[in-house]
């Protein structure tokens, strides 16, 4: 008797609006082909360890709709079965008891790397693929692939952020908005630029030196005197949350007591940045005998079981249909990619950083021309501003300092200032067939 070939699914990480359309999507498509599909309930928590009792059977009459919505239809978890040998033996094992023979996993940079080591381990009873999520938009794909449920994240992120704009400018105070982001800034900076916020700060505008809090804190100070210097009590600051993980230990001590997740990772929700930064930067302003009112908040995990928009729905299935169809084929041990269009698989082996041994994360570019207009757009302080006497005399004013004063203590900020933008006209083609 022929065994019946399954394939499994499972979702590790955190939720991003997309992951029922792969779910469902993949399972369709298994179905059409005879293939019985099992849902593996939180991701690798029971697997790794031998627990085969939660698995969600998942058929077509059940999925065929659950694209239209948020969250994830078998859950999710953020269970990290590399961290121990015998928890990856176990979810290799368990696989195999459910006669499992393919698995697709979907999740960011952390159940990329799982589902790396376990196909590894596996050694070609189970074959592997990957599907990227991450509102992060953080994973190693060429610049214009995004991760799937990131453009929804940033629509529903711009709604908000539109609100507190208008919020801010009726009752004259800023809002300190901390998204996630927890090693890029793609999601802060697609925000902040999308809805025109007063300015953003991203991790990689520090250019991997060790952020300082005071000059977080400076930036945020300079903004709102700029801004008051032209009669603006009002504003708002996008921040990316991985701004956290690099400020300096000395500065934030009490991050050596925050919690960490299974994967090594501050739990960042536990370090309350936004209310960190709102009371050192009060504190600045008293010293410059300015008063603010500020208000933090935190978005994120409004963002991020949201129905997704039509964008991200048919960017999932088409992930969904190509990771069952290349599994059916005979395919293991990629990520799966949509380019331009077009089905393209990405070996599991190219995803790793030689010098980590880690998932490759991809960055946001700051010597771009998006980030040098999303640069220009923002109120803060700049190379010119110290360049311009009449400038500088409003912001000094502003302060009750001399020129020399607010020099002294706001124009560190600049040096690392990339540089201006450079648009090169280029000319149209022209058609010379006649």
């Amino acid at each position: 008797m022929t065994q019946r070939r399954k394939l499994a699914i499972l979702v590790g990480g955190g939720p991003a609006p997309g992951i029922n359309s792969v779910i469902g999507a993949a399972t369709i498509r298994a179905q059409l082909e005879g293939v019985e599909v099992l849902g593996l309930r939180d991701g690798f928590e029971w697997i790794m360890h031998g627990d085969v009792e939660h698995v969600t059977p998942l058929a077509i009459d059940d999925i065929s709709r659950i694209h239209f919505r948020g969250g994830s239809h078998i859950g999710i978890s953020r269970a990290n079965p590399t961290k121990n040998p015998q928890h990856l033996e176990n979810a290799v094992i368990s696989l195999l008891r459910l006669d499992v023979s393919q698995l697709i996993t979907i999740g960011g940079d952390d159940t990329a790397f799982s589902a790396l080591k376990l196909a590894e381990k596996a050694a070609g009873r189970i074959r592997v693929v990957h599907v990227p999520k991450t509102i992060d938009n953080d994973l190693d794909m060429p610049p214009y692939v995004d991760t799937f449920g990131f453009q929804t994240a940033r629509h529903h992120g711009v709604d908000i952020v539109k609100n507190l704009m208008v919020d801010a400018w009726t009752t004259s105070r800023w809002y300190f908005v901390i998204t996630m982001g927890r090693k890029a800034g793609h999601l802060a900076l697609g925000i902040g630029k999308a809805a025109g916020a007063t300015l953003t700060l991203i991790p990689e505008e520090f250019q991997g030196r060790r952020i300082r809090l005071k000059a977080i804190v400076d930036t945020l100070v300079g903004a709102i005197v700029k801004r008051l210097s032209y009669t603006r009590r009002d504003g708002v600051a996008v921040i990316a949350e991985g701004l956290v993980l690099d400020i300096d230990p000395e500065d934030l001590a009490q991050l050596e007591d925050v919690e960490r997740d299974a994967h090594g990772n501050l739990r960042i929700a536990e370090v309350n940045i936004g209310e960190i930064l709102k009371s050192q930067v009060q504190k600045r302003l008293r010293e410059l005998d300015l008063k603010t009112t500020i208000v933090a908040k935190n978005i994120g995990y409004e963002l991020r079981c949201a129905d997704p928009i039509p964008a991200d729905m048919e960017y999932t299935r088409d992930l969904g249909y190509c990771a069952a169809k290349y599994l059916l084929g005979g395919g293991d041990g990629v990520m799966i990619s949509m380019q331009a269009g077009s089905f393209v698989p990405v070996p599991f082996k190219e995803m790793i950083d030689p010098e980590t041994g880690r998932t490759r994360i991809r960055l946001v570019d700051i010597n771009s021309t998006r980030y040098a207009i999303a640069r220009r757009y923002m109120i803060r302080l700049r190379r010119d501003d110290f360049e311009d006497p009449h400038e500088l005399a409003r912001f000094a004013a502003t302060c009750g300092m001399t020129l020399a004063e607010f020099r002294a203590q706001f124009e560190y900020l600049v040096q690392a200032e990339p540089p201006p933008l450079n648009i090169e006209p280029r000319r149209a083609a022209v058609r010379t067939d006649g």
